[in-house]
């Protein structure tokens, strides 16, 4: 005896399925994407901020110098709402700190899709200052 019927039963299976899986396929698929990118930008940052501390840790660098160097690297990652923080060597601490600072809204891709995030990304270096014995 033969059975009839088990493919009119089976018929649009694979699409319900479809319809089911594709949301969370997407859904990881963007932060996939998202993760990328969000750690392309912290590292630039801390290459940002390293430059910017190598400039300040040398004789007679001014602040514009600082800032010039570090708009240097966060530009070509299409960055333009950071902020710098810089600490200036003294006697006691000769050390030059630069703290680079960018709110995380800037710098998402598809995260105002899945709510509004309210923190930042950031990097901090410190670096002797040179010529000082």
């Amino acid at each position: 005896m033969k059975i009839t019927g088990g493919k009119k039963l089976r018929r649009g299976a694979a699409t319900v399925e479809m319809a089911i899986v594709t949301p969370l396929l997407l859904t990881m698929l963007f932060g996939i994407i998202e993760y990328g990118w969000v750690f392309t930008v912290k590292q630039g940052l801390t290459t940002a901020a390293r430059e910017g501390a190598r400039t300040a840790a040398l004789p007679g660098s001014t602040d514009e110098d600082i800032q010039q160097r570090i708009s240097a690297f966060l530009t070509p990652l299409g960055l333009t709402t950071y902020s710098v923080e810089l600490t200036r060597s003294t006697e006691e601490n000769p050390t030059e700190t630069v703290h680079v600072l960018i709110p995380y809204a800037d710098v998402t891709l598809v995260g105002c899709y899945f709510g509004s995030t309210s923190y930042n990304l950031g990097a901090t270096v410190s670096m002797r200052k040179e010529g000082i014995d």
